[in-house]
């Protein structure tokens, strides 16, 4: 098609615009309109003739229908032999085309056969076909004279043409790929003496034949999509079973079937075969794979690959993900990169988002604006705005943030004569824009309250008559700088500043990342207290797929815990027994039901997980951890879920058969129902439920306890020589040379009496006839002393290591007897590597674990009790007392190495003296610095003790915080370095007069400044200097 526009009034064509079609005649119409525009057209061919433009294509030769233009009816105007139009070549109005008349192999029992003439010398065929399926026969054609015959079939979507013969090896030839698109394709196949060849689309493989003298005759059937059933008779095989699909124009030895004589009976024979249509269906079309899921068809089905779509399920509607960080902590996870469904199953994908573990999980968004950002030169006609995009989408933030309990975002803004609000008229000169992008002038700490600030609400603003700092407008830095927490209006967007034009003005802001915690649809919960009650929502839309999952714990018997009822639809979710739990349904097709068996019963007062979901291919449910159970949808049945009531939870509309219990976390499709809110309206329901440590209290580990909430949970570690928001990380420590952890159970006798600490269990009077010690090491020197707990009464217990490398345990609990020593020397444990020593004593019975696979138990002769405890000594023992050579040996010798989860009952000295809740009698020595005892792969044991020698932070725990709670010593000198010592006093004597030149010369600059300086001021320059020097860890630098 061609389209040139003339502009009357030129002599030159002045548009030219080309569309080219091919044909042996043309169709014109010429057209003027109101703008004087002349516009020809051309359909089939070259314009008019009087229009001298050469094409390098041929005319079209076919037919066109239905041609219109802007309305216009052009065959139509042709026809009535219009004047505007003009007809060149041989145009007819009429179209001919050939009868082809398909046929439908409907099951894979479907076969056409026709009879040809038998021994022709060669064998022949063509046909075109469509199918969806990837595998099928296509044409068998028995050999005349040799046994065998000619197969072409479908296999994995291509063509294999294949010549059997008894005794020979076959002969094959593989064409195309990807025929199982759905499209037509035309094949035709041939085979000779020494020839075969197949032609796919127009496109011809051969392959040459080794048969000697031998020739090939035809046999006397051809079959077409399949077999005959083996009564008949027939020679016909196949190894991928029947065609299911379409064929037509079907030839035998270069004649044209004629299937309307197959369809009268009088030629061939068929089975399940629909002749004069084609009944393939597009079933992709409309694609029922939802989140990008690839739909793939059979001729019955369709398949979703749910493949890198982070989906999963027979339609890729259920997410692989969890909706909350609230929900990975609840599954044992640590903090961590996680991916974050927010909606579930619903169309917004996942984000990958930092979870900051703990005791409630914080989700941590980041954006590409946290370094500080300094501003000058603004005025309000050329603004500063500084944008925030997030690592995940504005739709995910909100489904992120609405699911949280609390979410906040530090907003610091630092000023230096640049104001928020104009005095004079008070419109604002800076401010932020949030996810609603409405503009907010309320500044971090503060309410949504506009033009007001965190020290307008305190009364603590540097002038009173401000409502924030910066609008006092001081030539010294200042900064309003606190939590957005207003979760309608995060995050952050936008920030806009305007004020930095004038003379020495300039403003500086940083946005901090979303912070959000918690997850309120997690423990959103209702206790159902009579089986007539429930509680009514809206009803449940799921016409094509629909999930539903929550949580339920129970003593009952059995309860409906969700029913939804339309006029012959309904979905329906119960405790069917103690130990089944079934989902029944019907979308038009008759009830179905399926159910999960337990082993063990449902009604354990536990909370068990149910999630069901339906589509259109399936549907399924899963209880806990057991296996899913699912039921396959009726082939071509009815899809749509109608329902038209209300949706009942807990219950049903007939009142009976309710459910006693609690249910918690109901999400439908993803979207969280409000249990609590709509069971504070409604008698015999009420909001919340207790008892979450039934279930979840095994999460709590290494002695933790589980405490309740009145939304969850949290463990206790208090008690347990672990941290974390599960009692899962152990505190460890790196001993230097000569250092020591002293925790003391009581300063004297006399004091216990009057003990309430932890250690009172452990004085006074009482005598101690059991303990239960747990420790971790790695060391390379022996001989070393791991713990020594000693009493009043010289009773003690030593670990050490000896100088061969053996571990040894030495009781006395009688000062009159010598100790009882239990010695594992089966390998040297000063070796570097990290060994767990456990100790079980009950009276005069010790039972020792080494390494979780090495374990004795022996009899105590020096006693059963321990009386008055003193205390308990990590490292070396710096007291002179009444023990053993070898213990006194290790202990001169002390510990160098790492030590972890050190607890003696419910006594953590490493914890008390390196995580302190409250004052505990411990006493530090020397260098003892928090650390890992984890030991890196491939290291050898000297660079291993290299990692924790932290010279440089001796009497700290890390490098940011000191000891508390810790009373340091110095130890005694050893007289071979007061030379080394003398030598370096020398040194910093010198370094110490040039120090003070230089200094005398700062402060004579210093003093033409100015001599006070705010600390805001120093906040921001430090912030200058250091924003971009440290990448901290996320965890460590938000919390």
């Amino acid at each position: 098609m061609t389209s040139i526009g003339i502009l009357c009034s030129s002599s030159v064509w002045a548009n030219r615009s080309t569309l080219q079609w091919t044909s042996t005649g043309i169709v014109s119409m010429h057209r003027e309109n109101s703008i004087t525009w002349i516009l020809i057209m051309s359909f089939g061919g070259i314009p008019a003739p009087e229009k001298s433009v050469s094409f390098q294509y041929k005319n079209f030769h076919g037919c066109l229908e239905n041609l219109y233009y802007n309305g216009v009816d052009i065959i139509g105007l042709a026809k009535q032999q219009k004047s505007q139009i003009i007809t060149m070549g041989n145009v007819s109005f009429s179209c001919s085309q050939p009868q082809w008349m398909p046929l439908t192999f409907l099951s894979s029992r479907s076969y056409l056969a026709l009879l040809a003439s038998p021994r022709e010398e060669e064998i022949s065929a063509s046909f075109q076909f469509r199918t969806w399926n990837k595998a099928g026969l296509l044409l068998f054609s028995e050999l005349q004279l040799v046994s065998g015959g000619l197969l072409l079939l479908l296999s994995d979507g291509k063509l294999k043409l294949n010549l059997l013969r008894q005794g020979k090896l076959p002969s094959d030839i593989t064409a195309g790929v990807g025929m199982n698109d759905g499209q037509w394709h035309s094949i035709s196949v041939s085979a000779k003496r020494n020839h075969l060849s197949v032609v796919v689309d127009g496109h011809v493989t051969t392959a040459s034949l080794l048969l000697g003298p031998e020739q090939i005759y035809s046999g006397g059937t051809y079959y077409f999509g399949g077999c005959p059933d083996k009564s008949f008779g027939s020679k016909c095989t196949s190894p991928v079973g029947g065609f299911q699909g379409c064929m037509r124009l079907i030839s035998i030895s270069n004649e044209v079937v004629d299937l309307i004589s197959v369809q009268q009976g009088s030629l061939g024979n068929f089975s399940d075969l629909q002749i004069d249509s084609c009944g393939i269906s597009d079933r992709c079309l409309p694609n029922y794979c939802e989140h990008g899921g690839a739909c793939s068809q059979s001729w019955s089905t369709f398949h979703c690959n749910c493949s890198d779509t982070g989906y999963t399920g027979a339609t890729c509607h259920s997410s692989i993900y969890e909706q909350s960080c609230e929900a990975y902590k609840h599954k044992g996870n640590t903090s961590g990169f996680y991916y974050i469904d927010s909606d579930g199953s619903g169309p917004l994908g996942p984000s990958l988002l930092y979870c900051n573990m703990t005791e409630t999980a914080w989700t941590i968004i980041q954006h590409n604006g946290s370094d500080l950002t300094r501003v000058r030169n603004t005025d309000p006609e050329n603004p500063h705005t500084g944008v925030f995009e997030y690592v995940a989408g504005m739709e995910q933030l909100q489904a992120t943030i609405n699911r949280a309990e609390h979410c906040e975002q530090e907003l610091a803004y630092y000023c230096k004569k640049s104001r928020l609000v104009n005095p004079q008229d008070g419109t604002p000169l800076s401010w932020w824009v949030g996810r609603t992008n409405e503009t907010q002038t309320y500044w971090g700490g503060a309410l949504p309250d506009p033009q007001k600030c965190t020290c307008g609400l305190e009364g603590s603003c540097t002038d009173a008559q401000y409502h924030c700092n910066c609008d006092a407008d001081r030539s010294e830095w200042t900064n309003d700088t606190g939590f957005l927490s207003y979760k309608e209006h995060l995050p952050v967007t936008k920030i806009v500043i305007t004020d930095t034009g004038r003379p020495h003005s300039e403003a500086a802001y940083r946005l901090g990342p979303l912070l959000c915690r918690g997850d309120r649809s997690f423990w959103n919960s209702a206790s159902f207290n009579t089986e007539a009650s429930y509680l009514h929502f809206p009803t449940f839309h799921g016409e094509l797929s629909a999930d539903v999952s929550f949580f339920f714990k129970t003593t009952a018997l059995s309860g409906v815990f969700l029913e939804n009822l339309g006029i012959t639809d309904f979905i329906r979710i119960e405790l069917r027994s103690p130990t089944t739990v079934t989902f029944s349904f019907d979308v038009g097709n008759g009830p179905l039901e399926i159910s999960v068996q337990s082993p063990t019963h449902f009604n354990d007062n536990q909370w068990h997980h149910v999630r069901v979901e339906r589509n259109m291919k399936e549907a399924s449910i899963q209880v806990d951890q057991l296996s899913p159970k699912t039921q396959a949808a009726p082939a071509d049945g009815h899809v749509l879920l109608q329902l038209n009531s209300q949706l009942f939870v807990g219950g049903t509309a007939t009142r009976q058969r309710g459910f006693l219990g609690c249910i918690r976390s109901l999400q439908l499709n993803g979207m969280a129902l409000d249990l609590e809110e709509r069971a504070m309206v409604t008698p015999g329901v009420q909001p919340g439920c207790r008892g979450h440590c039934g279930s979840y209290g095994k999460l709590c580990r290494n002695g933790g306890k589980c405490r309740e909430k009145p939304s969850g949970f949290f463990c206790d570690c208090s008690s347990s020589a672990y941290t974390g928001p599960f009692c899962s990380h152990e505190i460890s420590a790196y001993f230097g040379s000569g250092s020591s952890v002293i925790y003391n159970f009581q300063e004297n006798y006399s004091l216990s009496k009057n003990s309430s600490s932890h250690a009172a269990s452990f004085h006074g009077d009482m005598k101690l006839s059991r303990e239960m010690i747990k420790f971790s090491f790695r060391t390379t020197r022996a001989p070393s002393l791991l713990l020594y707990m000693s009493s009043f009464y010289k009773e003690y217990l030593s670990v050490i290591i000896a100088k061969n490398g053996s571990l040894q345990i030495r009781y006395k609990l009688n000062r009159y007897q010598e100790p009882d020593v239990v010695n594992f020397d089966f390998k040297s444990m000063a070796d570097g590597q990290l060994h767990h020593v456990k100790i079980n004593r009950e009276e005069g019975v010790v039972f020792v674990e080494i390494d979780e696979n090495t374990r004795r138990q022996v009899h105590l002769a020096s006693g059963t009790e321990f009386s008055a405890i003193k205390s308990l000594v990590l490292g070396r023992i710096l007291e002179h007392s009444d023990i053993d050579q070898e213990t006194a040996l290790a202990g001169a010798q002390g510990f160098t190495g790492c030590l972890s989860a050190v607890q003696l009952s419910h006594v953590a000295p490493l914890k008390a003296a390196l995580h302190p809740s409250h004052p505990a009698p411990v006493t530090v020595t020397g260098h003892v610095t928090e650390s890992s005892c984890v030991a890196p792969a491939g290291t050898d044991a000297t660079s291993r003790e290299r990692t924790h020698s932290f010279a440089d932070h001796s009497g700290t725990k890390d490098d940011r915080e000191p000891l508390t709670h810790a009373i340091k010593s110095d130890s005694a000198v050893i007289g071979g370095l007061i030379a080394v010592v003398i030598f370096i006093l020398l040194c910093i004597a010198a370094i110490a007069v040039r120090i003070y030149q230089q200094k005398r010369l700062y402060k004579r600059n210093e003093a033409k400044r100015s001599e006070k300086v705010e600390s805001a001021q120093a906040v921001l320059k430090s912030e200058l200097n250091i924003q971009n020097a440290v990448n901290e860890n996320q965890k460590e630098y938000f919390f």
